[in-house]
């Protein structure tokens, strides 16, 4: 059902109201306007559109993923004019030290396609190791040791973005350092294991935000401890 304030305060094209009241709340406030404003017609969008524009010169946070989320799924001409101008790549600057592409990458993850998302991330993990990691398809520990820290950041932040900050590689290192860096523990937290059962891929994986946080993507295919134990002490994390 819609919020009467909020239907009431867009039929009397009362943007500014709902603007400032966007802006000004909490992290969990935001979200719950969010929420409000997604619903079908385009006067809650206008005030979305409206709120990301005076976000275009700030590093997006994961209030800003969910509203280019609802953006970029909408049907409206209006709102995909708006992103073709004023956000042509995505809401996530895709920097790369390696000059690898990571358009669909974040394409992917803005329309919540997160096992596809996550078989490209290892592709592109392998693309920035070079061809023999892209032939064999995983990854080397020691090749993981010299992932790029831009490239690193990037392929995380698509992720925590676009996941409402409950996906991504900084999400993982951060639960396995609230457990004491204790890896079996980590293997159930996140959903890879059940007891002494290892979730099977991908069926038995969750492929959407009623996952586990931490969840995704699945680095453990990278194979083994020490692969996921290099990518989780990267320097990227101290930046």
């Amino acid at each position: 059902m819609t919020d009467p304030m909020i239907q009431n305060s867009t039929s009397n094209s009362d943007f500014d109201f709902l603007l400032k009241q966007l802006i000004a709340g909490s992290e969990k406030k935001q979200q719950e306007l969010v929420e409000k404003l997604a619903i079908p017609g385009t006067e809650g969008l206008k005030v979305l559109m409206e709120f990301l524009s005076n976000r275009r010169d700030v590093p997006a946070n994961v209030v800003d993923g969910k509203v280019y989320q609802i953006l970029y799924q909408s049907d409206f001409t209006e709102t995909k004019e708006f992103l073709q101008i004023n956000f042509p790549q995505g809401i996530v600057p895709l920097k790369s030290d390696c000059n690898i592409d990571y358009t669909q990458l974040q394409k992917l993850l803005a329309n919540q396609e997160f096992q596809e998302a996550d078989r490209l991330t290892l592709q592109k993990m392998c693309e920035l190791s070079g061809e023999e990691a892209l032939k064999r398809k995983w990854l080397y520990f020691t090749e993981v040791e010299k992932f790029p820290i831009t490239d690193l950041q990037t392929i995380n932040n698509l992720w925590l973005i676009h996941s409402q900050g409950k996906f991504g590689f900084s999400v993982q290192r951060e639960i396995w350092l609230g457990l004491r860096k204790n890896w079996e523990n980590l293997w159930v937290k996140i959903g890879w294991k059940n007891g002494n059962n290892w979730t099977r891929y991908p069926n038995e994986f969750i492929w959407n935000l009623d996952a586990p946080k931490g969840h995704l993507p699945l680095s453990n295919q990278l194979r083994g401890v020490r692969a996921i134990s290099s990518l989780l002490s990267h320097p990227a994390w101290e930046k």
